[in-house]
């Protein structure tokens, strides 16, 4: 959120907490590097690159989990794979941060947040695969770089791994998730920052859209439906649900496990998905049902109280050049129409876009990451950046072919609304950052707390060397 200047640390008012926040990112991120910077004041001299041979010894115990040596090379190795440098970052470094998830991942299991297999085995194959998408490796490639023999044995690794940046995640998200925060407090944390450390928002737009889809045609519509319906007959008949998830589903997100998931009442799911899974009795198969998607059937493996585990297997119908063609031909009359003068560009969105979260407030866009209308050059999506960076207030962009949160074929017309010049922090122009910064700031304090008061009542023990570190949190409780 913030370009040439950043607020002094002390104005969150403990140092210590930057770090709680920073490793609220899992080990298996891009940012790494970063939540292993702050781990420690000063460090130590115990170098990175270790010539002499080691032995795998315990390094480090917190409640009933205990820290090897080789858990540090572990994070190194993570580190690098992201493409960081582990040149400036040291083993004390890596180990606080160890210490901290180990602390979160103990009190989660105290506090009976439950991780099943299930869930991490499904986690496991969707990151595995975008590893291998993003670094164009294959498995035996990966298998190698994390120096194990077998796919079994890097699995088992990565496993562990995942379970516990699950329950470290969960217990963090615990811990914030009740942190909220007053008008007062905002304003009287704003009033704290010092002029020469407000925080300076880059170069700002407010931008809007209309979107075109093309219509399927019901004839397609039919082709899946009498699809899935037969997929439907065949498991009845002793066929596996499994494989045909495997072999035909189209949800990228569940395909290769089958079209496993597992979900509560609370789970994320768009609702009509929700709505049929909760209406089924255990080993029930539903009809086919329409989603923003696509065409589903779901079946129902097991039911746990609140709890279901599911497969599905998802069909998307084929939209034909036809249908692009006359989407196309719309949107550009659409335009010709904005351009012409005989309609607003607001006007036109409401009467015409299909896209139903802009439509009503006139094609604006709203800022996932602040929920308003303005984005920051700088932190705009490169897709959306692409799209609006050459345009003038008020010029239209020319038609263009996109995909939609379902990855289906859709037309833009896209439109910057206003332009807003790079800024020091303005409390009542840019009262939503600010409150999002203050509850942060807020949130680091609880987090803070928590941590300490967390440390006096567990069970830590440092061994050798590693009590030569130099920690920001006590976990040597001197």
């Amino acid at each position: 959120m913030m370009q040439s200047k950043t607020i002094n640390m002390k104005f969150i008012n403990n140092r210590t907490l930057i770090l709680l926040l920073l490793a609220m990112l899992a080990i298996f991120t891009g940012n790494a590097q970063e939540i292993i910077k702050d781990s420690v004041k000063t460090t130590t001299a115990i170098p990175v690159q270790q010539k002499r041979q080691k032995i795998d010894g315990i390094v480090a115990a917190v409640g009933d989990y205990i820290i090897l040596d080789s858990d540090i090379d572990k994070a190194l190795l993570e580190i690098s794979a992201q493409g960081n440098s582990i040149k400036n970052i040291d083993r004390c470094q890596i180990l606080g941060s160890i210490l901290e998830d180990r602390l979160y991942a103990h009190q989660a299991v105290q506090d009976s947040i439950v991780v099943t297999d299930a869930e991490i085995n499904s986690m496991m194959d969707e990151k595995i695969s975008s590893m291998l998408e993003q670094s164009n490796k294959n498995m035996s490639d990966l298998v190698a770089f994390y120096h194990k023999n077998t796919e079994e044995e890097f699995r088992s690794f990565f496993f562990d791994i995942l379970k516990m940046n699950k329950l470290t995640s969960d217990m963090r998200k615990k811990v914030v998730d009740k942190v909220e925060i007053t008008p007062e407090e905002v304003r009287n944390y704003f009033k704290k920052i010092p002029q020469e450390d407000l925080p300076v928002f880059g170069d700002e737009l407010e931008v809007s859209q209309i979107v075109i889809k093309p219509k399927v045609t019901q004839e397609e519509k039919d082709k899946v439906i009498a699809k899935l319906n037969q997929f439907k007959k065949e498991v009845q008949e002793g066929a596996s649900f499994f494989s045909k998830a495997v072999l035909y589903s189209q949800d990228p997100g569940s395909k290769s496990n089958g079209g496993f998931y597992k979900m509560n009442r609370k789970t994320p799911f768009i609702k009509d998905f929700k709505d049929v899974a909760f209406s089924l009795a255990e080993g029930e198969i539903s009809a086919p049902f329409e989603t923003i998607y696509g065409y589903h059937i779901i079946y129902v493996e097991k039911i746990r109280g609140q709890e279901i585990d599911l497969r599905h297997i998802l069909l998307i119908p084929k939209v034909s050049d036809e249908s692009l063609k006359e989407a196309k031909e719309e949107i550009i009359q659409i335009r010709n129409k904005i351009v012409g003068g005989e309609i607003s560009f607001a006007d036109a969105a409401r009467s015409a876009s299909d896209e139903k979260e802009t439509k009503t407030n006139g094609g604006a866009l709203i800022n996932p990451r602040t929920l308003d209308t303005k984005f920051e050059l700088t932190k705009m999506d490169p897709s959306l950046y692409s799209q609006v960076s050459n345009l003038q207030t008020g010029e239209v962009s020319q038609p263009f072919m996109d995909e939609d949160e379902t990855n289906q074929k859709i037309y833009k017309i896209i439109t910057v609304t206003n332009r807003i010049p790079s800024h020091t922090a303005d409390y009542a122009k840019d009262y939503l950052r600010i409150k999002d910064l203050a509850l942060k700031s807020k949130q680091l304090d609880e987090i803070g707390k928590w941590t300490n008061e967390k440390i006096k009542e567990t069970y830590i023990k440092i061994n050798g060397e590693y009590r030569n570190c130099d920690f920001l949190s006590n976990w040597l409780k001197k």
